[in-house]
């Protein structure tokens, strides 16, 4: 996301509430802006090395206000995280919606191809990488992280690509018995191997990710097969 200035200009048609109260759209733009310096910070200083206080100054706001808005540096770091995760699912959540309402459908190979370069991509970026490590050196004094990781990050990633299964099951395209476990092989088999890479900061090379992303596919799809 950009990093736009807290202060912007009003639009002719906004007005402040009672007590200059900001208006809804400024209050989002406020903490968008706070979710971004936040990611910064983090993503370049670690858990540890992040302050509210540098999250304020950073930002260009006052303390209270980040108070009022985060309890705490915990808290904060679960917000980032949270929309980090939405993101990552997006594409998973538009693939289950369009297969569901879709009456000519895409087929099962393409779409499974689409997810796993998406979901590749995420994974092989600093940034996830560096979100992992944050949550493995906090797993022990907030356990809750890891927790919210696993359940609104993984679990949600495992039903998203579960509800893609069922519909070409359904289908007949594939046949599968249990579609969350088999979406749960599948992200293991995508991207099991460059996640443990990207978390060690081990150098992938593209051409080689991309063949096993491939293989990853092929033989998932192998295993689900019409017999």
């Amino acid at each position: 996301m950009p990093n736009e200035g807290l202060e912007t200009l009003e639009r002719p048609q906004a007005r402040r509430g009672t007590g200059g109260r900001p208006t809804r759209e400024e209050a989002l733009k406020r903490d968008a802006r706070l979710l971004d310096v936040a990611t910064q910070l983090f993503m370049e200083r670690g858990f540890e090395g992040t302050s509210i206080d540098a999250v304020a100054e950073t930002a260009g706001v006052s303390k209270p206000k980040v108070y009022a808005r985060y309890r705490d540096k915990r808290e904060l770091f679960t917000a980032v995280l949270r929309e980090r995760i939405r993101q990552f699912l997006a594409p998973i959540s538009a693939a289950a919606e369009a297969q569901a309402t879709d009456i000519r459908p895409t087929d099962v190979e393409t779409i499974l191809h689409e997810l796993s370069r998406h979901m590749l991509a995420q994974v092989s970026t600093a940034e996830c990488a560096t979100l992992q490590r944050i949550l493995a050196a906090q797993a022990v004094q907030f356990p809750e992280l890891a927790k919210l990781a696993h359940e609104e990050g993984w679990l949600r990633a495992v039903r998203g690509v579960a509800a893609v299964l069922r519909q070409f099951s359904r289908r007949g395209q594939i046949d599968v018995d249990d579609p969350e476990l088999a979406a749960d092989l599948f992200l293991n088999l995508v991207l099991g191997h460059s996640k443990r890479l990207a978390v060690h900061g081990i150098a992938t090379d593209p051409d080689a990710e991309e063949r096993t992303r491939k293989a990853a596919v092929k033989l998932f799809l192998n295993g689900v097969s019409v017999r």
